[in-house]
């Protein structure tokens, strides 16, 4: 059975204004030069190598770690290689205010949890939630807890669709 519920770090990636970077696309996410990489193990030291302020997120990241973006995430090219950097690390979730359309359906078609948080870009600029603060979301209620505060939030839950996927372990296997 699969987990629904995720403790872990947040990684609020924000610019130097503490506010989520809007726009972030797939090749501040997994630079094209690197597309030759098969191995997934090897494709999370790029991740965010692209990203200015964020190039050192892999030697810093966590296994279970639960990531915050901005606007729009995923932006730009088809490349699974920009999902799959945050599998190699251990990330276990991707929030976003939303996501590009192609992202979207390749994290997941490939069993990787996101989920939306239109509120993001307020509860981030008013320190709500910070960098690094230990959180708690659950994937079927849409309930995300900053463990630190108690405070919780709302996103959207998953769908049956991509909770049918996401217990199948990805698209090809239902």
């Amino acid at each position: 059975m699969k987990d629904y519920v995720f403790t872990g770090r947040a990684w609020t990636i924000t610019d130097n204004q503490n506010r989520l970077i809007p726009d972030i696309d797939t090749d501040q996410i997994f630079h094209n030069a690197h597309l030759h990489i098969t191995d997934i193990n090897e494709m999370g030291q790029y991740a965010f190598g692209n990203l200015d302020g964020w190039k050192d997120f892999h030697t810093k990241a966590k296994p279970g770690d639960v990531v915050i973006v901005g606007p729009n995430f995923g932006s730009g090219s088809s490349r699974q290689h920009a999902v799959d950097c945050f599998k190699a690390l251990g990330v276990k979730l991707i929030i976003a205010v939303s996501f590009g359309a192609i992202y979207k359906r390749n994290a997941i078609n490939s069993g990787f949890p996101i989920m939306i948080f239109k509120d993001a870009e307020k509860v981030i600029s008013e320190n709500k939630i910070s960098n690094l603060d230990g959180v708690k979301v659950d994937l079927l209620s849409g309930e995300l807890t900053n463990r630190e505060s108690g405070e919780t939030f709302q996103l959207m839950p998953f769908s049956k669709v991509q909770k049918d996927i996401y217990d199948s372990g990805s698209l090809l296997n239902i």
